[in-house]
């Protein structure tokens, strides 16, 4: 693109970060005058959740960082440094917050969503990136001054509204594409989960009990801060790191003391989180371990009446708030043993469990064949995005 590179200073008329409304979180109202932080400002549009919204007093102390129609907003600082968008007539009046700098296009010289195209394309994001690490504190940030000797590609008017709306058509096919996997995604998790709910709903001749009638609810004895280290002998699982990468240890004197006085799980059995997210199961290896008390609990099960793959498959649907009618944020002992189960003979229970895993194992490669198919989509907006500004669209 044989085009003109300009710096931003000389085609726009203002440049300017955000200030911080007096008083902080507190001035924030639930209606009001928009404020736009950096939680708003996202690459592939403006996000309305999250909005702050100000008083006209509050307002007032702002106004020299009001925002106008077709302002491009770039995002300075923090784990968001570089996203951009425009802002959205819908949200005006507006002021923005010290994270997010106002960069106002002169639109006898470049067109707002032209200069946004541009900014989130990769060659220019991973410029700004270079750019904010360059200033030499231990916080990227970019600079006003920075922000204002950038230079990009400024085309005449005309080419570039016709590469705007390029993209946005190959845009909004390849997000009706997205959406589409999304959806088949979604679905291909739906209907396990739905034949799920059709195995546990019961059938007649089959028992019904509580999950308080097959076994003690039990939890390993309390481990304090200081007896844990980054390193060591015998992995802890707390909440965060349940079912993951351990973040913390205890030494293999308190794990073997604490083994053998206190509950300990058997390999096989299914460890749920009672926190969190409330019911993910975790199958015990059997590998030397210890759990965060009451955070992480299982059932004593002996599988004498049911199996525990069978009642791990059960986690996966079950209502664990069946009488509350809201979303719990932890699941106490006296929930868990109230929590009904449906189950066959142990017989049936091991068919409807090879059944079980072998359509949960079709489920996960129908999410992974479409998750893979998001990353090519994603991989094809910063391709299309690439070759606008190399003039090859």
């Amino acid at each position: 693109m044989s085009s003109p590179l300009k710096q931003l200073a000389d085609i726009t008329l203002k440049i300017g970060s955000g200030a911080t409304p007096l008083g902080g979180s507190d001035a924030y109202h639930e209606e009001g005058i928009s404020l736009v932080r950096s939680l708003n400002v996202y690459d592939d549009g403006f996000r309305l959740k999250d909005l702050a919204f100000l008083d006209e007093v509050q307002a007032e102390r702002l106004s020299n960082v009001e925002l106008a129609s077709g302002d491009v907003l770039l995002n300075i600082t923090g784990a968001s440094i570089a996203r951009c968008c425009v802002v959205p007539d819908d949200v005006l009046p507006a002021r923005v917050n010290q994270h997010v700098s106002i960069i106002r296009p002169d639109r006898r010289e470049i067109d707002p969503f032209y200069l946004r195209y541009q900014l989130i394309s990769p060659e220019h994001k991973e410029a700004l990136l270079r750019l904010a690490r360059a200033g030499g504190s231990t916080r990227e940030a970019l600079t006003k001054a920075q922000i204002e000797v950038y230079r990009v590609l400024v085309p005449p008017l005309p080419d570039q509204q016709r590469i705007v709306g390029k993209l946005d058509a190959a845009f909004a096919a390849l997000s009706e594409a997205q959406a589409h996997v999304e959806r088949n995604r979604a679905n291909a998790r739906e209907l396990f989960e739905s034949y799920l709910n059709g195995v546990f709903e019961g059938k007649d001749g089959w028992k019904v009990k509580s999950l308080g009638e097959l076994g003690k609810v039990s939890m390993c004895k309390r481990i304090l801060k200081q007896q844990t280290s980054p390193t060591g002998d015998i992995p802890f699982y707390k909440i965060g790191t349940f079912g993951k990468e351990p973040d913390a240890f205890i030494p293999k004197e308190i794990y073997n003391d604490f083994k053998r006085k206190y509950p300990y799980p058997k390999k096989g059995d299914v460890l749920i989180s009672a926190s969190g997210t409330i019911g993910r199961g975790v199958v015990f290896d059997g590998e030397p371990a210890y759990f965060q008390d009451s955070n992480i609990v299982w059932i004593e099960n002996d599988e004498s009446q049911v199996l525990n793959e069978y009642l791990f498959q059960f986690y996966k649907v079950c209502d664990w708030n069946p009488s509350k009618g809201a979303t719990i944020s932890r699941l106490y002992n006296d929930d868990l043993r109230r929590v009904k189960i449906a189950f066959p003979s142990l017989q049936e229970q091991r068919k409807l469990v090879s059944q079980m895993v072998e359509l949960d194992a079709q489920s996960r490669s129908l999410e992974a064949t479409y998750q893979q198919k998001l990353t090519e989509l994603a991989g094809l907006k910063k391709a299309v995005l690439g070759a606008a500004f190399r003039g090859e669209l």
